[in-house]
């Protein structure tokens, strides 16, 4: 197993390193336009460079900071209600209309009205985070409720153990993946919402900020060097919570890899 994710991730690099090297000689050749789109060893510079600059860690320190607590806020909202609504089936039967209403809402189309709600730029961007995040840990969680062995929960209540009790001891334990994999999805769309919201809301803090600041001052090598870094967060941020689901749950990727 540790062998093929070596091998899936030393094909990325090369994929990765590859068009990075394509995009480069096409720079130095005339192909692109390096007024337009700068050369890929200009962007790697600035992206160094921002790595010990000062104002852009501050900007990175704000926006992690209201990704961090969209994504508490999220958990604690979206994990409950998706026990809720999947052990009391009608609960989930008189909410399904409401939450497929809102599910394909645009969570960008909300922050105008995000705006008018939030004084505070960080509540802001967290609510739009939360918002659009809610939804892949709500689903999950819900379908990770349903796909619990019924005959693990009737043998708890044969032995007297009432609803709570059981969500406890079983339901919540055998959704826990599902859950996981949920968090996992939303942490990565909570990073696109919050630094979208700083992109078009502004403010005096942030990636969105400092991407915004660029581009007005038509630096755009610092504007993708400071998305690179945002893309990089996210990676690290997912491969971080794939690793810890793979030890935590490692009896539920087992039994995936036997029924596959």
């Amino acid at each position: 197993m540790s062998r093929l994710i070596g091998s899936t991730v030393l094909r990325g690099v090369v994929g990765a390193t590859g068009l990075l090297v394509i995009l480069e000689v096409a720079g130095r050749t005339g192909v692109i336009d390096t007024g337009f789109l700068p050369l890929v060893s200009t962007v790697l510079a600035r992206a160094a460079e921002l790595a010990v600059d000062g104002e852009f860690l501050t900007h990175g320190l704000a926006s992690m900071e209201a990704w961090f607590w969209a994504l508490v806020v999220t958990i604690a909202v979206a994990v409950p209600a998706g026990l809720l609504l999947g052990v009391v089936r009608p609960v989930e039967s008189a909410t399904r209309p409401l939450i497929e209403f809102l599910r394909p809402i645009p969570s960008v189309a909300l922050i105008p009205l995000a705006i008018l709600l939030f004084q505070n730029p960080m509540h802001m961007r967290m609510s739009v985070a939360v918002y659009a995040a809610t939804w892949p840990v709500l689903i999950n969680t819900i379908y990770g409720v349903r796909d619990v062995d019924p005959l693990a929960k009737e043998t708890l209540r044969s032995f007297g153990f009432g609803p709570g009790t059981v969500v406890m001891r079983v339901v919540l334990p055998s959704a826990a993946p599902f859950i996981a994999t949920g968090v996992r999805l939303a942490a990565s769309v909570a990073i696109i919402l919050v630094v979208t919201a700083e992109v078009v809301a502004g403010g005096i803090s942030g990636v969105g900020v400092f991407i915004n600041t660029a581009g007005s001052g038509n630096r755009v090598d610092l504007m993708i060097a400071a998305t690179a870094w945002v893309g990089l967060f996210g990676i690290a941020v997912n491969a971080l919570l794939v690793a810890a689901e793979k030890r935590v749950f490692r009896w539920h990727h087992n039994r995936l890899a036997g029924v596959s």
